[in-house]
């Protein structure tokens, strides 16, 4: 697969016990690219070998977005379903590489938060956001594919079946102030204190017993791991269909996609 000439890069700063992890294409809105995956991939693999890191923080740069999802201009290289399941697979084993991390992770969202970007911070710990952020996965409005089974149901246990319903089959946005409402986010700051509230949440996890944190947080994830069928069959339908090319034509070209229902 290509990659854009702007590929970013995801960096990571070790601040005492913390590891700071960002996600750098401002120009894109931090939208993420292949490369970008298999930095964040790297990193967090070797963050998880370091005993002397006790929290990770991921956040875009820029202050206006998280991430804007993955870069659909990667997706006109897709021939068929074929390449819809490999991609929501190797996409589950970038997920779970986050899920993974033995320590606690905390999403700062100062801005949105859409399609691959809400995944992310879907399989972090604790997430913090400003009061301007936005979460959405308007897949159903701008290129016509799905995600895996796995990311649908971090979706609805984050938001709840209703909201996600809202995000999935009408395209809306959540605001910051409905995510803290329906529990995804732990913390709502204004963009001016969102540093400090970080830095609070922060702060009270270094306080914590490592071990305790790091017992609880996998057993909760073996409590909740989603046990669910794969569904290869739909994956390949979304990828697999007509709709799908037209959508993705439409995003790169910035023109609305005429949906054909196959």
């Amino acid at each position: 697969m290509t990659t854009p000439a702007n590929s970013g890069q995801v960096l990571v700063e070790r601040d005492g016990g913390v590891a700071r992890v960002t996600f750098e294409r401002v120009d894109a809105h931090n939208a993420f690219t292949w490369a970008m995956y298999e930095q964040l991939d790297a990193i967090l693999a070797e963050i998880s070998a370091d005993p002397d890191i006790r929290v990770v923080t991921l956040r875009g740069a820029g202050g206006k977005a998280f991430v804007a999802g993955s870069d659909i201009s990667q997706f006109k290289e897709f021939k068929g379903g074929v390449d819809g399941i490999a991609y929501e697979a190797k996409m589950d084993r970038y997920f779970e590489r986050i899920l993974a991390v033995p320590v606690p992770t905390v999403a700062i969202i100062d801005g949105w938060a859409v399609g691959g970007g809400l995944n992310i911070a879907a399989c972090c710990d604790i997430r913090v956001a400003s009061s301007l952020a936005k979460f959405g996965s308007p897949i159903a409005r701008t290129i016509g594919n799905c995600v895996s089974m796995k990311t649908y149901a971090r979706v609805l246990g984050g938001f709840g079946e209703a909201r996600a319903k809202r995000m999935l089959l009408l395209a809306e946005f959540i605001d910051a102030e409905e995510a803290l409402a329906a529990g995804f986010l732990a913390r709502l700051a204004e963009p001016e204190t969102i540093d400090q509230v970080a830095d609070e949440v922060v702060a009270r996890l270094l306080e914590n017993a490592p071990i305790t944190l790091h017992v609880s947080k996998a057993a909760l994830g073996r409590i909740m791991a989603p046990d669910c069928d794969p569904a290869d069959d739909l994956i390949s339908l979304a990828y697999g269909s007509e709709d799908f090319r037209r959508g993705v034509d439409a995003f790169v070209s910035k023109t609305r996609p005429e949906w054909s229902g196959r």
